[in-house]
């Protein structure tokens, strides 16, 4: 009889991460959008929100309801959505993320329609550490 492989403890931390990452990957992204309306057009309402995203205002207002449970975003009904310090925060990291990797994406010659695209899943997905190395060589091959 043989025994089943032992479970691969690295693997299994892969998995995790990645978990986690697909979890925040929305209340990144709205927080984003939210924190850029606000910058663009001095407020960020529902529809607004709902055309940036390309989704319908029954899908944004659920997700805004989730936010504003996790601390990120106040609402009020028919008023504009505001960001908590939390929210101010994760908008702040995840443009500086996607700032980071699309500079990256852009010097090794991707186009920047589709350097933006794949910006937007990466940096969801990357650690810090990688993050500055991307950054390193970013640089590197700016100046070259």
């Amino acid at each position: 009889m043989t025994t089943p492989p032992k479970p691969d403890i690295t693997q299994s931390s892969r998995f995790a991460k990645t978990r986690d990452a697909h979890r925040d990957e929305t209340a990144e992204d709205y927080v984003e959008a939210i924190a850029q309306l606000i910058e663009h057009q001095g407020t960020a309402r529902v529809g607004a929100l709902a055309q940036c995203m390309g989704v319908s205002h029954v899908t944004v207002t659920r997700i805004i309801d989730r936010l504003s449970r996790e601390g990120l975003v106040t609402k009020d009904p028919r008023k504009p959505i505001h960001l908590t310090g939390s929210g101010k925060a994760m908008a702040q990291q995840s443009q500086a993320r996607h700032e980071i990797i699309l500079a990256f994406l852009l010097a090794l010659g991707i186009d920047e329609s589709q350097a933006q695209i794949d910006a937007e899943g990466i940096e969801h997905h990357t650690s810090q550490q990688t993050l500055q190395a991307l950054q390193k060589l970013t640089n590197t091959l700016n100046t070259q």
